[in-house]
């Protein structure tokens, strides 16, 4: 009940209300108008249980110097204010303590939904086969040993080996990859990743919170855990201004034998300019980045900004426009032009739903080729398809499926190690029994990566690459980028096993990414950035900083706004302190009351707004 009315008298409505009535206490002793009950009182009640309540909460609860902190100094001031009747300075300083707190919140509430759809990914039941009979099950009642069959479409419910059939997997949920991955018998499956194409009966190997998907959640849910909130920065200083304000003031009685010098001395020193540096500078460095297409949730995030000199890469979607583009052509059949061959390739290739040839088909159009419908046409999971085009036989797919057909692939080795050996996907064709020639896909860089990662380097930011794709396309893409330092083949956990390990060499490590399996890594950083456009929900919303676009190019600007948000605080406190030690040496030799220190000390909140809202329309 005491925590509820506190809650309520501490709301956005009660606060304007206490502010309100605070105004009117200034205006009616101005205007020297004398009512039975001075308005501040409401402003008293209003703002200052909440504080008290703090304060008293903190000494109980807290251990050691946490016990400090600047909601007992502002009470102390209140409580001395009343005491000698002075409602206003009271108020005032409760009110902007209130005021304080509310911006603070607004700045560091964060979405938690992204678990939720992480979670909801976990397929509800299986399709178990027992005794040669095909049943629905719940997930809860699959054992390991159990044999499950898939079909193309579903998402599979249990890590696994295929003993039966063959397909393709998209598991960009767990390795980011954007290109499906071929899995024959005896291939591994994860949780959570989708069938595409053919049926798959596997045996479970790892089930309920053993599998890859609830590792996964576990992983988002214990960096969440991880991640204590930052310290405000009064009560960090709070530690030494509570003691200083008490001995001053108690050294003010001494001397003066005044209670009035005494009482103004804790009103001038309690921190209210410190309350405001933060959440209004913070609040002026959000509103800027949205602005620019950046969504910032915390001003923890953005403080912690400020401070990293490492920031690590997750690469498709990122670093990379995240979809399969056709990158190599090779013709080996000297009776095929360039476009009679991508003319053939993409009319065998037409109905395919498979990623690889909507790019072939897609690539092949732009480029004026010719493409035809075929007369017939099959697929084969796994391996690729066979068509007949103009009365010619095509035959488009892997290796596997070239042996089966006996297609003799001695003039092609070479072009296949050459593109092997960057990382590269390849669709072989065959036509009438002969190899024709092979298509190599990768995923592009985006054009803006390498001059952005340039631009980093400049502000000595240390880049890493982390993917889940295998060393060979990593490396390549690298090498494209500029960047030196990559870590392939990469889970989820061992994404955060990285971050981990450059935050203990000492590093302020934030991560970028936009899959769902970069969650855990996004939580675990000091700053997790996802971006939007692309980016899915999970990933966005496991961030605490997301682009509502692709455009990683701003990732230096929201680097200096992060440095100029830091420098604006700081600033402010400096500017406060400094009006402090001004208004407290006017205490002491009673040049200030404690209502017109109360508004004098007034004068550095203001001044901490205004610095804070210049950040709003600089040029960064």
């Amino acid at each position: 009940m005491l925590k509820r009315i506190n809650d309520f008298l501490a709301g956005i409505p009660m606060t304007i209300a206490a502010g309100a009535f605070l105004v009117l206490s200034l205006m009616l002793s101005l205007m020297d108008i004398s009512i039975p009950m001075d308005p501040a009182w409401i402003a008293v009640i209003i703002s200052g249980l909440p504080l008290l309540y703090l304060a008293l909460w903190r000494v109980v609860h807290n251990k050691g110097i946490a016990r400090i902190s600047s909601a007992l100094l502002i009470s102390i001031a209140m409580i001395a204010a009343i005491a000698i009747g002075d409602l206003f300075a009271a108020g005032e300083v409760a009110f902007i303590m209130a005021l304080g707190a509310i911006l603070e919140e607004k700045t560091t509430q964060r979405a938690r939904k992204g678990l939720k759809k992480l979670i909801s990914l976990v397929p509800k039941a299986a399709r178990r086969i027992s005794s040669g009979k095909e049943e629905q099950v719940p997930l809860e009642d699959i054992k390991v040993g159990d044999i499950l069959r898939i079909l193309p479409g579903e998402s599979i419910p249990v890590d696994g080996k295929i003993v039966s059939g063959m397909t393709s997997i998209d598991q960009s949920v767990m390795t980011g990859e954007s290109l499906p991955v071929d899995r024959n018998i005896g291939d591994e499956v994860f949780s959570g990743t989708v069938n595409l194409y053919g049926s798959v009966d596997i045996t479970a190997t790892k089930v309920g919170k053993d599998s890859s998907l609830e590792q996964m959640i576990r992983l988002v849910e214990e960096a969440d855990e991880k991640k204590a909130p930052i310290q405000r920065i009064a009560d960090r200083w709070a530690s030494w201004l509570v003691p200083a304000a008490l001995i001053i003031a108690i050294l003010a009685y001494a001397f003066t034998c005044s209670i009035v010098r005494a009482v103004t001395v804790l009103v001038v020193f309690c921190p209210c300019a410190l309350v405001l540096a933060t959440p209004t500078a913070i609040m002026a460095a959000i509103g800027q980045a949205t602005k620019n297409g950046v969504i910032i949730k915390s001003g923890e995030a953005l403080e912690k900004m400020g401070k990293v000199d490492t920031i690590a890469f997750d690469k498709t979607g990122t670093l990379t426009y995240g979809k399969p583009a056709v990158s190599d052509v090779v013709v080996l059949d000297p009776s095929l032009s360039t476009k009679e061959f991508l003319s053939l390739a993409a009319s065998a290739e037409q109905r395919s739903e498979h990623p690889l040839a909507k790019a072939l088909v897609g690539f092949a159009a732009s480029n004026g080729a010719e493409i035809c419908e075929a007369e017939s046409f099959s697929m084969e999971a796994g391996k690729g398809i066979r068509a007949r085009i103009a009365g010619k036989e095509a035959i488009c797919g892997n290796r596997r499926l070239m042996d089966e057909y006996a297609i003799p692939l001695q003039d092609a080795d070479k072009a296949m190690t050459l593109l092997g050996n960057q990382g590269k996907a390849m669709v072989i064709v065959a036509v009438d029994g002969l190899a024709a020639g092979l298509v190599g896909f990768s995923d592009e860089p985006r054009s803006t990566s390498r001059d952005m990662l340039s631009r980093l380097s400049a502000m000595d930011i240390r880049s890493v690459l982390l993917t889940g794709d295998n060393a060979r396309a990593a490396g390549y893409m690298a090498s494209g980028l500029g960047l030196s330092e990559v870590r392939s083949d990469l889970l989820p956990a061992d994404k955060v096993d990285a971050i981990s390990g450059l935050q203990e060499e000492g590093h302020v490590v934030a991560m970028i990414g936009d899959g769902v399996n970069d969650a855990p890594a996004l939580k675990t950083a000091d700053v997790g950035i996802a971006t939007g456009a692309m980016g899915s929900d999970i990933a966005v919303e496991a961030a605490d900083i997301a682009f509502m676009c692709d455009d990683i190019s701003r990732i230096p600007y929201l680097k200096r706004l992060s440095n100029a948000t830091v420098n604006t605080i700081k600033l402010s406190i400096s500017l406060s302190l400094c009006i402090n030690i001004v208004a407290i040496a006017l205490s002491l030799l009673g040049l200030l009351t404690p209502t017109t220190g109360a508004l004098v000390h007034n004068a550095g909140s203001v001044f901490v707004v205004l610095i804070a809202a210049l950040l709003y329309d600089r040029k960064f």
